[in-house]
């Protein structure tokens, strides 16, 4: 049944703050966001993305206290990256127990405890001199089934660093199943996986490679989805829940809102949506020209994947702008 104007006055609950406050549908909390954070092996002072403005690359020292200060602002995660300085053709340094990102997780794991879930990114692509996210076959092309091997060994590594969740965001077939057998092997059954599961080959991603060093030549649209394709999302998305998944994550966010509404509909796991370098810069970039109000466009960004129905969103911000949620 419907009622039409004048006894059907929307604007009744627009007219003040507390009302607004009181008809909000979606609310945004710091515990939704999760926060990126680089460490970079050989600098001593935190150096500034050119590309990313406001976001660095840490040292050891630095990383420390960026994620104490996630933790103070309330935000529900930190997710790691490591930057080596050797890079090799296997990405061996995904795998030592002394790489960059095992010092890292260790590192923050001992700053801030359970306060926050600590994430290990695994990937190869910021280990290997040819930038792709597996190891190379005979013929050029990303081993599918070697890289698989290299990605679980890295889980395991992480794990034993102290990684609350492992995150693997290669988007290799079997990826999930293989590392759930390592860590189940390993003596880490209790360790979640978020599966990036919806990767769309994106242009988005520019900034990004900037900000891991990326030795990249050519692209990844072999193993990355296709970004006009929608029905291979929800394929990609059950079968990493049917190799164990707990939770799956669409990446980009912004320019995949749809996906990830469809994504959300779809299971009964958590829904992670990634808004990726690129929407950080575009943002940014207006912005610093003046020709946007970068507060409201920013929260406005964040509350749309919350609406869409993400219940975890990763965004360069989280640490800034958790401070401005309600509790």
């Amino acid at each position: 049944m419907s009622s039409q104007f004048p006894v059907a006055r929307p604007r009744r609950l627009r007219r003040t703050p507390a009302l607004r406050r009181l008809a909000t549908e979606t609310r945004l909390h710091p515990s939704n966001l999760i926060q990126p954070l680089f460490l970079r092996e050989g600098i001593d002072q935190p150096r500034e993305i050119s590309s990313m403005p406001g976001v660095y690359q840490h040292t050891r020292e630095s990383l420390r206290k960026a994620a104490a200060e996630a933790v103070s602002a309330g935000v529900g995660g930190l997710l790691l990256f490591g930057i080596p300085v050797e890079k090799d053709p296997l990405g061996l340094g995904a795998t030592d127990p002394d790489g960059i990102l095992q010092v890292a997780l260790r590192d923050v794991v001992d700053e801030v405890g359970d306060a926050t879930v600590v994430i290990g990114d695994v990937n190869l692509d910021e280990y290997t001199d040819h930038g792709h996210t597996g190891v190379l076959g005979p013929d050029g092309d990303v081993d599918n089934d070697a890289s698989i091997e290299r990605l679980a060994d890295m889980a395991v590594v992480q794990a034993e660093a102290g990684a609350h969740v492992i995150a693997p965001s290669a988007m290799m077939d079997g990826q999930v199943g293989r590392i759930r057998a390592k860590l189940d092997a390993a003596g880490f059954p209790h360790v979640p996986i978020m599966g990036y599961s919806a990767k769309y080959a994106s242009a988005f991603y520019g900034p990004f490679r900037d900000a891991v060093e990326s030795s990249l030549k050519g692209n990844r649209r072999a193993y990355q989805q296709v970004p006009g394709n929608i029905r291979e999302s929800l394929r990609e998305v059950d079968l990493d829940l049917a190799e164990g998944a707990d939770f799956v994550m669409v990446k980009p966010a912004g320019a995949y809102l749809d996906i990830v509404r469809l994504v959300a509909e779809h299971v009964d796991v958590p829904v992670a949506a990634y808004q990726v370098s690129g929407e950080y810069s575009m943002i940014e970039a207006a912005a610093a020209k003046g020709w946007l109000d970068r507060d409201l466009v920013v929260l406005e960004s964040l509350n749309s994947i919350r609406r869409a129905g993400a219940s975890i969103i990763i965004s360069y911000w989280a640490t800034e702008f958790a401070t401005r949620l309600e509790r």
